[in-house]
């Protein structure tokens, strides 16, 4: 019987120990932002934060996070009040048909903390420098998450930005 910490709010569970996060969450806890998509980890629908890190929820199993720190896309902004990450695809036009975005998004998180913690990418050229945001490194660390809309260049324009505002909050 994992307690998950999801979203600031502890839940006990009585899970088979073979249940993943992502059906832990949909299924047991009615959370439904986070998306089931291939269930194979490779279209990135279902990724959640577990400790600030991205993870493809449906790869892992629900007994594995117990003390962990789970965000789901419910957990990341609310109405009214979005998360940057949120209001950027917004004003980018990111948002598709809603399916892979909840995963855009909950991965466009997590990768900004990954180039803040200057962890380099396949396409990192200076190791030592740390990551520059450039379209070349978001679509890299995006390369997880498939949008069959094809709004990838809304999507980089909206990480981009945040991206950028991060920066300028660092560099003050």
């Amino acid at each position: 019987m994992p307690r998950l910490t999801i979203n600031g709010k502890e839940h006990d569970l009585d899970l088979d120990v073979r249940t993943s996060l992502l059906d832990a969450l949909r299924e047991h806890l009615a959370m439904n932002g986070t998306k089931k998509g291939c269930d194979h980890g490779q279209c990135g629908a279902c990724t959640v934060l577990v400790n600030g890190r991205r993870v493809n929820s449906c790869l892992t199993l629900a007994v594995m996070h117990e003390g962990d720190e789970i965000t789901t896309i419910e957990g990341l902004g609310e109405p009214g009040n979005l998360h940057p990450m949120q209001q950027s695809f917004l004003a980018h036009d990111g948002f598709q048909c809603g399916y892979c975005t909840p995963g855009q998004i909950m991965s466009a998180v997590g990768m900004l903390g990954e180039v803040g913690d200057n962890w380099p990418s396949n396409v990192t050229a200076d190791l030592e420098g740390g990551a520059a945001l450039s379209d070349a490194e978001i679509s890299e660390r995006m390369s997880g998450n498939i949008c069959r809309c094809s709004a990838y260049p809304n999507i980089v324009d909206a990480i981009r930005e945040v991206g950028q505002q991060n920066t300028t909050k660092d560099a003050a």
